[in-house]
């Protein structure tokens, strides 16, 4: 028996919600990459994420500040208790990501983490607005206030952050330090926050051509593959990940 993996994209949204138990996953904005003339100039944008926790209640956001005492673990884990963001879109993006945060009742001051997939800057091109927010960019961990605390991510070590949350080191795309989120236990399986590990549905024919290391992006792109129900892109809309178990014909 063999499993085969075919994809849909969702048509829905943005905004995309997909509510879970401890945390619910919100594709505030969708990226995209559209060519502009015959040169190769390429207009495009990368899709912005939040990660709710449900336990999170704006009415008491208030928070003490992070002092970094008892390590990376424990400060992961404290600042994923507030509202998550996985990406913040070009700085040219910067009213509409204002406008989609305040419809989910999100000020930028609320936002207790900020995960910057790599450092391209239609990914992380709004990084100031949130000074108040830890920073997870690619693997550089720091406090507000720039005190950089180390770590042990890898690829056969994630990132805890809280009950079925991680990050994910998947390398190629950027280079080395790529990460992605992964969210389980939502109403529709687990979520993967990629970053342009996939480009968007069906960029089996292009992916390649803007990989800083393919052989490591094609590995982390199995992985994602072998997880996620959904997945959502760097610069298209989420997609559905579908598996089907074919029986193999006898020799």
């Amino acid at each position: 028996m063999s499993s085969l993996v075919r994809t849909v994209s969702l048509c829905e949204g943005p905004p995309v919600l997909v509510p879970g138990d401890s945390y619910s996953v919100v594709v505030l904005l969708q990226g995209y990459a559209e060519p502009k003339g015959l040169d190769g100039a390429v207009r495009a944008d990368g899709s912005v994420t939040l990660v709710l926790p449900q336990a999170w209640d704006p009415a008491c956001s208030q928070r003490e500040p992070q002092r970094g005492g008892g390590g990376a673990k424990i400060a992961l884990e404290e600042v994923a208790r507030g509202p998550i963001l996985v990406d913040t879109g070009g700085p040219w993006a910067r009213e509409a990501l204002l406008g989609a945060l305040a419809r989910q009742g999100v000020s930028p001051g609320d936002v207790t983490l900020v995960v910057g997939t790599h450092g391209h800057s239609d990914h992380i091109g709004n990084l100031g607005l949130f000074p108040g927010a830890a920073l997870l960019v690619s693997h550089d961990f720091c406090l507000p206030g720039g005190l950089y605390l180390p770590h042990a991510l890898d690829e056969e070590r994630p990132l805890q952050l809280g009950p079925g949350l991680e990050v994910w080191a998947t390398p190629g795309h950027g280079g080395q330090r790529d990460v992605s989120v992964v969210v389980a236990g939502t109403t529709r399986g687990t979520v993967v926050i990629a970053g342009d590990v996939f480009e968007r549905d069906g960029d089996e024919d292009s992916w390649q051509a803007l990989s800083e290391d393919p052989v490591a992006q094609e590995r982390s792109r199995k992985r994602v593959l072998d997880t996620a129900d959904i997945v959502v892109p760097g610069h298209g809309a989420p997609f559905l990940v579908l598996r089907e178990v074919a029986q193999l014909a006898a020799a």
